[in-house]
């Protein structure tokens, strides 16, 4: 879905035609909504992560000697 916004919005940055690719955005975000109903409807009822949360939720790096990759910098 990132893929085909990107798209869209290239398209329109561009002073082009995007009516396919809108079409095609829309659709894609009527089968989530779709997919969210009947996720509910079979009893989900959790609070979905937004992008906020996914990126909060990535690991961070870990560095295995501090004071060495300080002496880097």
């Amino acid at each position: 879905m990132a893929d085909v916004e990107a798209s869209v919005r290239d398209l329109v940055n561009g002073d082009r035609d995007c009516t396919e690719e809108a079409l095609a955005q829309m659709e894609l975000r009527q089968r989530v909504n779709l997919l969210i109903g009947e996720w509910k409807a079979a009893g989900g009822g959790d609070v979905l992560p937004d992008v906020h949360d996914r990126v909060r939720l990535r690991p961070l790096k870990k560095v295995a000697d501090p004071v060495r990759a300080i002496a880097r910098r």
